[in-house]
């Protein structure tokens, strides 16, 4: 279960990342920032799936 929520978390870090790079491209703002924020989301995510497997052991 845990490797399911760490690609869950990659895929939102993949999302973000898509995101803010054709918000760039398109010179619109708010679509970067909600890039940005995903990304962040994502990495939050993914740290905390870690820390959980770190106490499994």
């Amino acid at each position: 279960m845990s490797a399911e929520r760490k690609n869950q978390a990659k895929g939102e870090q993949l999302r973000g990342k898509v995101k803010e790079r054709v918000g760039r491209a398109l010179g619109n703002e708010r679509m970067q920032t909600e890039g940005r924020s995903e990304q962040s989301k994502g990495d939050a995510r993914h740290a905390a799936e870690k820390v959980k497997d770190i106490f499994r052991r």
